[in-house]
């Protein structure tokens, strides 16, 4: 499987809310004491985890949030991995701070990143892990909303969102994505 985190690379973009996803994924990389290195022809940080017999290949793709699916199309065509092995973790503006939500396919909701992937795979059936951050309001507010930090009281609910979702890490690994799922939208 091959799981992705989606953000911008750069000290100035790590609290922004469009890097949810590159911080859910330290975090995993971090409790799973994997070494996420450069691989320059993936144009991405990469690591490899092995757990219970499985493996799975973490991702922060270091082009920007726009191009990432030349990161994930490079590597999911060399390695021969299928869409529905895949999962990207991103922000979500149709989710409130504090949600989490796991689906497979649909749409892309305007997200450049997810829209960039699905042109790279040639399919939008992939797994995603969407991260909630609120919207502005107004979608002429997005592009500044998104590469914005989260207010103090939002910052708390999102890592909330991202403790959750790490939660259901395990059923992911095993490749019980439907029982992550679950257990993720059935939370109190």
């Amino acid at each position: 499987m091959l799981i992705v985190g989606l953000g911008n690379p750069g000290k100035e973009h790590a609290a922004d809310r469009h890097n949810a996803g590159y911080r859910w994924l330290a975090r995993l990389a971090k409790e799973e004491r994997v070494l996420l290195k450069l691989e320059a022809r993936f144009q991405a940080l990469l690591g490899k985890l092995a757990r219970g017999g499985e493996e799975s290949w973490l991702m922060q793709p270091q082009t920007f949030m726009n191009a990432s699916g030349r990161a994930v199309g490079a590597f999911a065509k060399f390695y021969k991995i299928p869409a529905q092995e895949i999962l990207v973790v991103h922000d979500e503006l149709d989710l409130p701070p504090g949600v989490a939500r796991l689906k497979q396919g649909g749409g892309v909701s305007g997200h450049n990143g997810l829209k960039d992937i699905a042109a790279h795979l040639g399919t939008q059936d992939f797994w995603r892990l969407r991260i909630g951050i609120g919207h502005p309001g107004e979608k002429s507010l997005v592009v500044d909303y998104v590469l914005d930090r989260p207010r103090k009281e939002e910052t708390k609910l999102i890592e909330q969102a991202i403790q959750q979702s790490l939660e259901v890490w395990p059923l992911i690994a095993e490749g019980e994505l439907q029982a992550a799922m679950l257990r993720l939208h059935t939370k109190a």
